[in-house]
């Protein structure tokens, strides 16, 4: 009973570490990207050639999914303009 309690104490702390995780689509270098940074962190890494292609999402499988329904998904050509 005690190992059951424990492990239901862990996965409520890690529960909220998963949940905060933000996903974005961008076009980079002209290239679609899927990525965890948020748009200043992506500016900064990339530099000027970098624009935000659609919202934020909470999963992963989400802004891959918006990726490729739009875009063709990661790795397809795009542009900033």
């Amino acid at each position: 009973m005690r190992f059951v309690f424990a492990a239901m104490a862990v996965a409520a702390l890690l529960a909220p570490a998963a949940a905060r995780a933000d996903y974005y689509v961008y076009c980079a270098n002209n290239r679609i990207e899927v990525d965890s940074r948020n748009p200043e962190q992506m500016r900064i890494a990339r530099g000027s050639g970098v624009c935000q292609m659609g919202p934020k999402f909470g999963f992963l499988s989400s802004a891959q999914d918006f990726a490729r329904n739009n875009f063709g998904g990661a790795g397809r050509p795009c542009s900033c303009r």
